[in-house]
């Protein structure tokens, strides 16, 4: 599966021949002050292992998981899937329901970013 689905905003930031991705929303937007680059949201999706451990995800598991943060320490949404085209799809739907304004970025802080949020509602969805 290639990403020529991604919806609007959404773009591929790096595809490996081993078949992992990185899809990236609005990066021509994201890196001021409003709109903090740390705060890019970032879909992967890799089959590396997900453990905690450093350097864990450089070794292939069967699986491949498909992940969105919000900012590099908050995820919004996260799948694992059996097969590569299978997580590509997977990444392509969750990029199409926060496009759409279907995924709740609240929730995932615990402190709360206002300003952030009020701009990426700008953004996403039919508001």
């Amino acid at each position: 599966m290639s990403f020529a689905a991604l919806p609007d905003g959404w773009r591929v930031w790096n595809e490996e021949p081993s078949g992992r991705a990185i899809l990236v929303y609005r990066p021509d937007v994201f890196g001021g002050e409003d709109l903090p680059a740390e705060c890019l949201p970032t879909i992967y999706l890799t089959n590396g292992a997900r453990t905690a451990r450093p350097g864990s995800g450089q070794y292939a598991t069967d699986e491949w998981h498909v992940v969105l943060f919000a900012e590099p320490e908050i995820e919004l949404v996260s799948l694992t899937r059996e097969t590569r085209e299978a997580g590509a799809d997977a990444a392509v739907d969750i990029a199409a329901r926060f496009a759409a304004g279907n995924v709740d970025y609240r929730d995932a802080y615990q402190v709360p970013r206002e300003a952030y949020f009020e701009r990426l509602d700008e953004l996403v969805g039919d508001d």
